[in-house]
């Protein structure tokens, strides 16, 4: 099959084209302005959502401004405009490692087509572009000319660990329960998984335990933005869920507590295993 048309099918399944090997948006701001409106906002974290199934190779964000204002002035305010959408993709678990660019790149100079729409220009000036660029024709290229290996990696049986000796301070990690990007539920595939973790808690009925949740790819140990709720609190969020997971299946409330530890122990690695959730024993019965 042409490369080109398994790009696009490849482009049309996730949901967009991408135009020359990237994709684009633009956040506008208001007059003197760096803090993203509550619209800008949600038009931003829509986007955001496009890229949970892309390999990013890089991002790249500059911000403008209007050709109003000194131009020491309008360089400091694009760049604080970059520096605030840098934030919001760190709140919403996009690693740093991809972004390559944050510049403010100061006035764009206004070019009048009309002399009414004047304002409505230098609106569309106030702005941040952003860059996406996927990693999509190194992934075309492999499927296309190597055969398809796939290499899985053995994972540790959490089930199993629980079922045999454990002692207080145990930290067991829930590998296989992955998270979707910026929410606390976890993906469809790790359902299974997690029944059989509270089916084995269950049966290990003398062990009391602290659900700590993480996330990944925030600034300077922030909990990341829960999506759905809007609130800081992400990690949290995830250890509420597992707990809620576990009290259905019928686990006592009086053995386990939730806490979130937002992004202060990054494991290292891929960042999309940072948004985990594990288990620290604190009793062991006789």
């Amino acid at each position: 099959m042409n490369k080109l048309l398994v790009l696009i099918l490849i482009s049309l399944q996730c949901g967009f084209i991408w135009s020359q090997n990237k994709l684009t948006h633009e956040v506008y701001f208001d007059t003197d302005k760096f803090e993203v409106s509550n619209t800008e906002e949600s038009r931003l974290l829509l986007f955001i959502s496009k890229l949970n199934d892309i390999e990013i190779e890089s991002i790249s964000i500059y911000g403008f401004c209007d050709d109003i204002g000194a131009s020491t002035y309008n360089l400091k305010l694009s760049q604080q405009r970059a520096n605030a959408i840098k934030t919001i993709f760190s709140s919403n678990e996009i690693s740093e490692d991809v972004i390559s660019n944050v510049d403010g790149k100061g006035e764009v100079l206004l070019r009048i087509i009309e002399e009414k729409n004047i304002q409505k220009i230098r609106g569309l000036n106030r702005k941040v572009e952003i860059i996406v660029h996927p990693k999509a024709q190194e992934i075309v290229e492999e499927i296309i000319e190597k055969p398809l290996k796939v290499a899985i990696p053995e994972k540790k049986d959490v089930a199993e660990i629980i079922k045999g000796d454990l002692k207080v301070g145990d930290k067991i990690v829930f590998e296989n329960i992955l998270f979707k990007t910026g929410y606390s539920t976890i993906l469809p595939e790790s359902k299974k998984t997690l029944d059989s973790i509270a089916n084995a808690l269950l049966e290990r009925s003398d062990i009391y335990f602290t659900i700590q949740g993480h996330v990944c790819c925030t600034q300077f140990s922030r909990d990341a933005i829960d999506r759905k709720t809007k609130k800081r609190n992400l990690s949290e969020a995830r250890a509420q869920f597992v707990y809620d997971f576990f009290a259905k299946k019928g686990i006592s409330k009086k053995r386990m507590r939730a806490v979130g530890l937002r992004r202060k122990f990054p494991l290292g690695g891929d960042p999309k295993f940072d948004k985990r959730v594990e288990i620290v024993i604190n009793y062991v019965g006789d």
